[in-house]
């Protein structure tokens, strides 16, 4: 087996040093080329340089293995640097990813069950099954766990822009609680193949955990071809802790004010700038086209 193993060495507290026990763990057991991360983007970049090389010898599918060493962002990033282009995408389907987590949530970890164990991880990635997932795509970016439209677009923008000293969980708890204190929403309006809804913050899931073990989009599945998108009408700051409550208690699709359906495409708009971010990295504003890509990726797990 051929192991290209892509690893930001600042994903986590633990990443830098867990770099060589993987590559110890991997080379007893298959041929290993490893692309090491300096700055945001190069795992996409490397991720399109292996994928350019596939195309140009396609004999290398059948024995490749492309391992993600780092936090949801660079797996984010791998995917895109995979499904580049129309082309690249056709064909490298059937080129197996797997993901160690080494960053601060590892939220697709915990929708997969991989261990945060090093030894386990690894171990998974050689032994377990390649599994079809279909991804989101929004405005034609891929996004593998969900999308934050309205008040998480806004604390992780907040968070990028002003909060530099603080890495991990810190930055967001406190760019969250900046942005409860000056929220005042605008109106999004999500145009759906079955009709249209509007609201103050929404959370477009391709998978059911969210910033860890919670689960806003509880019904979401990753082999599932269709977004599940959760809605929330509340307009006052009051009304966002009642949901941010009921998400915790696992009570928020009980609320009136609270709209869930499933649905393969979705246009979202507002009059007034709404920040997004995918996958836990900010994205940008609104408007949006999301919408799935069946059976996008083979993920090991």
């Amino acid at each position: 087996m051929n192991v290209n193993l892509i690893v930001n060495p600042i994903a986590g507290n633990k990443a830098l040093r867990s770099i060589k026990k993987i590559e110890d763990l991997l080379k007893g057991k298959a041929s290993l080329t490893t692309f090491i991360t300096q700055k945001k983007g190069d795992a996409e970049l490397f991720a399109r340089e292996i994928s350019s090389r596939i195309s140009r010898d396609k004999s290398q599918i059948s024995n490749l293995l492309v391992i993600v060493a780092g936090g949801d962002g660079t797996f984010n990033e791998v995917i895109n640097g995979m499904l580049s282009s129309q082309e690249s995408a056709a064909k490298k389907k059937t080129v197996p990813l797997a993901f160690i987590p080494l960053g601060t949530t590892n939220v697709l970890a915990k929708e997969l069950n991989i261990s945060e164990d090093v030894e386990k991880a690894v171990h998974l990635a050689l032994t377990g099954t390649a599994k079809k997932i279909s991804l989101g795509r929004i405005n034609g970016r891929y996004f593998a766990l969900m999308a934050g439209i309205g008040f998480d677009g806004e604390t992780v923008f907040s968070a990028k822009n002003s909060i530099k000293k603080i890495s991990g969980k810190g930055a967001y708890i406190l760019s969250g609680i900046n942005t409860l204190i000056k929220y005042n929403p605008p109106l999004i309006k999500i145009k759906t193949p079955e009709g249209t809804f509007t609201g103050y913050t929404a959370v477009v899931g391709k998978a059911k955990c969210y910033g860890g073990n919670f689960h806003i989009t509880p019904e979401a599945n990753l082999t599932e071809p269709l977004l599940d998108l959760c809605l929330f009408k509340g307009k006052t700051r009051k009304d966002l802790i009642r949901f941010i409550s009921g998400v915790i208690r696992k009570r928020h699709l009980n609320f009136k004010d609270v709209f869930y359906g499933k649905f393969p495409e979705m246009e979202i708009a507002s009059k007034e700038e709404v920040h997004v971010q995918i996958d836990g990295d900010y994205f940008g504003t609104l408007p949006a086209k999301i919408d799935v890509v069946r059976d996008a990726i083979s993920l090991v797990w």
